[in-house]
């Protein structure tokens, strides 16, 4: 029997969130013809580094392990993490991680490693793709982490709750669009691929499931968000537009921001003080922002 592989954990963050039931929200996927689909969605992976969240029994794995130049599976059951680490032991490009997904410091898995960067030469990252059947209760955390580090992904493949991935998808003034549709719209073009029924995964759960890719295309620019401040500034602001979806936009926002300037940047944005954020265009909410950020830079 081959001897276990050693690997480099990358360090985490040591709190953990309690497990809920069932067990880590596991349904295994059980079809290799929806696998093969899956994988095949990411393209043509030989020459890259592949990030799997939650390979669970290895069914994905085990088609990624073939194919990529280097496989990272992020498994958070200890069990399931030994186990894999046992069946791919002979392959060298694979590295078996026990750890949340949630907890993983990106930075330093992919970030520049000490001792190889040259002072003045600004690094890099070669990007990585994603792919994962994510944990149906934690689907929006794990994406808006990904989003947070997009600096270091290419290509997201993932499998979803089918109700999810309609919000992700979702276009302004639909019901579904909402602060995780924006975001997503935001950091990558969103595709909705296909939809698995419960028989493909053991155990079968109570609902559909839908693969969707997003290929990464920041438009901060585009935007003119294209400053650190502005990037982070414009997500908070997201979160309070859609703090309360009943409200109105000015009742979500007159808290945080004083009365006459946020009429006058209403009324520069060309935005009814009565709209509320699921009907505005990513355009029309960071046109809103900057009338925002320029008020309270006069004052």
């Amino acid at each position: 029997m081959p001897d276990e592989k050693r690997v480099n954990v990358p360090k985490v963050v040591s709190t953990r969130r309690p497990q809920l039931k069932p067990k880590l929200g596991q349904h295994f996927l059980a079809s290799e013809s929806y696998a093969s689909q899956i994988v095949d969605a990411l393209g043509d992976v030989s020459q890259n580094t592949v990030l799997e969240i939650g390979p669970g029994r290895g069914i994905l794995t085990s088609l990624l392990a073939k194919h990529t130049r280097r496989l990272i599976a992020v498994e958070l059951d200890r069990v399931l993490a030994a186990q894999l680490r046992l069946r791919f032991a002979m392959f060298p490009n694979v590295e078996v991680i026990e750890a949340d997904i949630l907890s993983i410091d990106f930075d330093s898995l992919f970030g520049p490693k000490p001792g190889l960067s040259r002072p003045g030469i600004e690094f890099k990252p070669t990007p990585a793709d994603v792919i994962g059947n994510l944990p149906y209760y934690i689907t929006s955390d794990i994406l808006l982490r990904l989003f947070d580090y997009s600096k270091y992904f290419e290509t997201i493949v993932i499998l979803v709750q089918r109700e999810v991935a309609d919000r992700v998808a979702a276009k302004p003034g639909s019901r579904d669009y909402g602060l995780l549709s924006a975001t997503a719209q935001l950091y990558a073009r969103v595709e909705k691929l296909f939809t698995l029924p419960p028989g493909a995964f053991a155990p079968p759960p109570k609902v559909h499931s839908t693969v969707l890719r997003l290929t990464m295309a920041g438009r901060h620019q585009e935007l003119g968000l294209d400053t650190d401040g502005f990037k982070q500034g414009f997500i908070d602001f997201l979160k309070l537009s859609f703090g309360q979806k009943r409200k109105t936009l000015w009742n979500n926002l007159k808290s945080s921001y004083p009365e006459p300037a946020l009429r006058a940047a209403l009324s520069q944005a060309r935005v009814k003080p009565t709209a509320r954020a699921e009907t505005l265009t990513l355009e029309e909410s960071a046109a809103l922002f900057r009338a925002l950020r320029r008020s309270h830079d006069d004052s």
